[in-house]
């Protein structure tokens, strides 16, 4: 375990029932502007991993440091508020709220985090709206856009609250070639700006 680490993973396991084992003794440490790629077969496991080392799914036993602080025991609520301010995820599928346009979908999180003024807010959202092309989108709804635009407003999203970590399942695997050389152009971007990657 590297004290400099942003996440340390150690002996990391995660089993369905007693008879499916996913995950066996994981070791993994993540520093500060990395990229990490993680590489497998259908079925391996790699999403649960991610998973896992975000919090939105539980741990069968092992340990999880986050910014030197051990995090498997956090509850419910510590999990929320951490991924909700120091973490950002990238679905292969795209959830927003459908009662909303795609500006709103972006925002959402940061008001929920109360950590930006209102002014603050909208200019972060549409500068990260700007910066992934889709700003003349901002009043359509999420079924007037196509799926590379719509992973693209999830990045951004994704962005809203500053985190020091992104995730991505798979956040190109649903798009053409086009669209997914696009977005893995934006990820590097932003990692090129600082933030860390794992993929």
């Amino acid at each position: 375990m590297k004290d400099n680490a942003l996440i340390s993973v150690r002996g990391l396991e995660k089993s369905f029932g007693k008879d499916i084992q996913v995950l066996k003794g994981i070791d993994i440490d993540i520093f500060k502007g990395d990229v990490v790629v993680v590489l497998g077969p259908s079925g391996s496991g790699k999403s649960t991993l991610l998973y896992n080392i975000s919090g939105m799914d539980r741990i069968t036993s092992g340990n999880l440091i986050f910014e030197g602080n051990e995090i498997s025991g956090f509850s419910e609520n510590e999990f929320s508020k951490l991924r909700l301010e120091k973490i950002g995820f990238i679905f292969q599928h795209i959830n927003f709220l459908k009662n909303m346009n795609i500006y709103d979908n972006i925002a959402f999180p940061a008001y929920v985090a109360k950590k930006q003024s209102r002014k603050e807010i909208n200019k972060k959202t549409e500068e990260l709206m700007k910066k992934t092309g889709i700003f003349e989108l901002a009043e359509k709804d999420i079924t007037e856009v196509s799926g590379g635009q719509l992973q693209r407003a999830g990045i951004c999203r994704a962005l809203i609250n500053n985190p020091c970590i992104l995730f991505g399942d798979e956040p190109t695997g649903a798009l053409n070639s086009k669209y997914a050389n696009d977005v893995m152009d934006i990820i590097c971007g932003i990692n090129k700006e600082g933030t860390t990657v794992l993929l």
